[in-house]
């Protein structure tokens, strides 16, 4: 039997894992990746290329980057194309009903949440942020709707005391490319059926906004801890300090909860073993912090040069 034609749509590095599975499986043609076009980044703001670009680059697999799914132009190069199933993993947009029908086997996305919860743009973020001590990944067959269609497979995967954001992300993407080189033959085998999403369970994961990152003191440490982790790489959770009579924004990339207790938004202690500042209930001690403007360091090399006493405001 011929292998399986396969257009693979993504964007980001949550996509690439996905993509360099199903190239290495060896049991799928991929005949095209789709991703967003370049974006400027850096100082010079020079055209980078999405990570899924380079990767069928590297292979020769021709690369179609439309601004607008709907481009008819690009509907047409997918159409000849002829495709039996598209692969999507974090490609950026929400696609037609012209190009979810294209395929006679349809769509089938990567997600990273155990559906139906945290449908929408931040499920890692989302499941953090809640305090949630596992999660997952789902290979479903979409439909026109949010992250509504029917379930082929999922896999859960354990949310560990030192994950955040990046190192979550790491993991599901890895998990959810391996699910889904297992779970396209299966299901063109015709071994996994489509499953409706349960009506139950529902929770929706919005994305991320910059505000998300400010942290409020008065909440208990846990609250704030999983803040911390939720918002790394970015936006990063936020405060402020008075660090020689100016007040200074902080970033905070790593904290833990302490059991020390005092006015919440105050410096309990600052020492060699970090900077504790009390919160709602309990204290948070922060490890790693950054300056705006700095680079990121250790909270005893930052106490170097910014000395801080018990009793300072922080927030």
């Amino acid at each position: 039997m011929a292998a399986p034609r396969i257009i693979f749509m993504g964007t980001p590095d949550f996509a690439g894992e996905s993509l360099r599975a199903l190239i290495g499986s060896n049991c799928f043609q991929v005949l095209a990746v789709v991703c967003q076009p370049d974006q400027p980044a850096g100082r010079g703001l020079k055209l980078q290329a999405p990570p899924t670009k380079k990767i069928a680059r590297d292979q020769n697999i021709p690369v179609l980057q439309p601004e607008r799914a709907r481009d008819e132009n690009f509907l047409r190069q997918l159409r000849d194309l002829q495709p039996d199933v598209i692969a999507v993993t974090a490609y950026g947009q929400i696609l037609p009903g012209s190009i979810l029908q294209l395929p006679p086997h349809g769509c089938l996305n990567v997600h990273a949440s155990l559906l139906p919860k945290y449908r929408g743009a931040a499920p890692i973020q989302w499941a953090l942020l809640n305090g949630d001590t596992d999660t997952g990944v789902t290979i479903m067959k979409m439909d026109a709707g949010m992250d509504t269609g029917a379930i082929l497979s999922q896999e859960k995967i354990p949310i560990l005391a030192e994950d955040n954001s990046r190192t979550l992300h790491d993991r599901l993407s890895r998990a959810g490319a391996g699910l889904l080189v297992k779970t396209i033959s299966e299901y063109l085998e015709g071994r996994v059926q489509p499953r409706p999403q349960p009506v139950e369970g529902v929770v929706y994961a919005p994305k991320i906004q910059k505000k998300d990152g400010q942290i409020d003191w008065h909440q208990p440490a846990r609250l704030i801890w999983n803040r911390v982790r939720a918002m790394v790489p970015w936006p990063g959770a936020f405060t402020h300090l008075q660090v020689l009579q100016r007040r200074e924004f902080l970033k905070i990339w790593a904290s833990e909860i302490a059991d020390e207790s005092g006015p919440h938004g105050r410096v309990i202690r600052a020492d060699k073993d970090g900077i504790v500042v009390a919160c709602g209930s309990q204290s948070l001690r922060l490890l790693q912090v950054q300056l705006e403007g700095g680079r990121r360091m250790s909270a005893q090399e930052f106490l170097a040069g910014h000395p801080l006493h018990a009793g300072d405001p922080v927030g």
